[in-house]
């Protein structure tokens, strides 16, 4: 039996009809032996089997009960490999050496407390420098709607992961794009929340970097979501409270945009889901957001930080592409990022004025289709000398600039079996107002049909 989602491995541990152990030797057979996808770079083995034993005695003592202050009892989750976990290794994605404490990074650790099961470590571009999951570390992970094409990332290997059933749910990062763009590639739900809601330790200098989950329906991400929130004093932007008052989640007023580029297929997709909000009676405008020298901006900041970490004798361990970005970085100086960051206040101040006007922003999460999985990106941004390697992504990237909440859920397919997702933007603080729409949308829009496993052997044979 494969994962099939948080609610639904919960309601089967109620009822009696799975064990803990049951799913979570299952979860990790199939880790291990059917992860035709090369999500996972480690699995679990007996720390996640004695935390499921602990999860049925609990079962078996309270009943019921059980879930009322450990929600994601006997849950399997998987967490991505840029992320510190006690009993597993995180390398990175990464042949460099990682420095930093074997400990549970915060939200994994409420992830345990909550009742999960960590069953093993998802596959991520090098320090999640890039939109795809290549790495000089481990295969790219390959989509599972069709193995030919990349999952998406960074995030890659946990997109990958929930949709083939793998684990209930996954932990993921998102510095650019990285949980939104591989969920909306793998058709499962991907949230970013309000930058701080959920702590992100170590600190990201560059305060692009949001922690968040990607699971099977919107309501499973919002229980992750919410078990994982709240502050942490290690990073000084958690626990922030929302600069918007709280908004009707009835009647709203939507902002759609419209990428320059969308291919046809994803924009007729995307088309269903626009039919569905009005059919919910919401009013919806077509909106433009303008800043100029916005991508550009956005690669002197990730440069610069990368640039900053980066020590020259490493460079031949680094992956190719990331040190194109590194040696770009190491051109710029105090006042180029200066200027990036002024790029950044001016996107805030208008994407404020936006939100006065609008509840939501919708929009096609990636307006392009999967490309190969050993790319980087479509044909005409994947040479990383170019430094166009997340510019086929205009509508995730601006909303890490800004830290607003920013969700993709499936919109249905295109008419070569592949997902396209549809991105939900609310103001600052609005996680609530966004999850909320989700849902609800969700109910009209139906999920896509699961992947069906395509002739590709384990990684192992290949």
């Amino acid at each position: 039996m494969t994962a099939r989602g948080v609610s639904h491995t919960r309601e089967l541990l109620r009822r009696g009809e799975l064990s803990a152990v049951e799913h979570t030797t299952a979860v990790l057979t199939a880790a291990r032996e059917r992860d035709t996808l090369d999500a996972y770079v480690a699995v679990a083995g007996e720390e996640a089997l004695r935390a499921a034993e602990r999860a049925d005695a609990r079962i078996r003592e309270l009943g019921s009960g059980a879930w009322r202050t450990l929600p994601l009892l006997g849950v399997t989750v998987s967490v991505k490999d840029l992320l510190q976990t006690r009993d597993l290794p995180t390398v990175r994605g990464s042949l460099l050496p990682n420095a930093r404490p074997r400990e549970d990074a915060p939200a994994v650790a409420r992830l345990r407390a909550a009742g999960a099961v960590v069953v093993g470590k998802t596959a991520t571009s090098e320090y999640g420098w890039s939109a795809s999951t290549v790495s000089r570390v481990a295969p790219p992970t390959r989509n599972p709607y069709d193995p030919r094409l990349t999952a998406g990332g960074s995030s890659g290997g946990a997109a990958a992961a929930v949709a083939a059933g793998l684990c209930d749910a996954s932990l993921g990062t998102d510095g650019a794009g990285s949980i939104r763009i591989p969920a909306a590639f793998c058709g499962v739900v991907g949230y970013k929340p309000t930058l701080g809601r959920i702590p992100y330790v170590p600190n990201s200098a560059d305060r692009l970097a949001h922690q968040g989950p990607l699971a099977r329906t919107v309501a499973d991400a919002a229980l992750l979501g919410q078990v994982m929130a709240g502050p942490h004093p290690a990073d000084p932007d958690s626990g922030l409270g929302s600069l918007d008052a709280p908004r009707a989640d009835r009647m709203l007023r939507i902002g759609w945009i419209d990428y320059d580029g969308t291919a046809d297929e994803v924009r007729r997709v995307a088309g269903q889901a626009r039919l569905a909000l009005l059919g919910q009676g919401h009013l919806v405008e077509d909106v433009e957001v303008r800043c100029d020298r916005l991508y550009p901006a956005l690669v002197d900041l990730l440069a610069a930080s990368e640039a900053a970490g980066a020590r020259p004798e490493d460079d031949e361990w680094a992956d190719p592409g990331r040190l194109e970005v590194i040696r770009y970085g190491r051109t710029l100086g105090g006042a180029d990022v200066i200027r990036a960051e002024e790029v950044r206040q001016n996107l805030r101040a208008t994407l404020r004025t936006v939100m006065d006007r609008y509840d939501v922003l919708a929009m096609a999460t990636v307006p392009v289709e999967p490309f190969a999985a050993d790319a980087i990106g479509p044909s005409w941004a994947d040479d990383p000398r170019d430094l166009r390697w997340l510019a086929w992504a205009p509508g995730s990237y601006p909303f890490n600039m800004t830290g607003q909440p920013a969700l993709s859920l499936p919109a249905g397919l295109t008419r070569s079996g592949l997902p396209v997702g549809l991105q939900l933007v609310g103001p600052v603080g609005g996680d609530d107002l966004v999850l909320s729409l989700a849902g609800r949308l969700e109910s009209d829009l139906g999920t896509p049909t699961p992947p069906t496993a395509r002739a590709l052997e384990p990684a192992a044979a290949r």
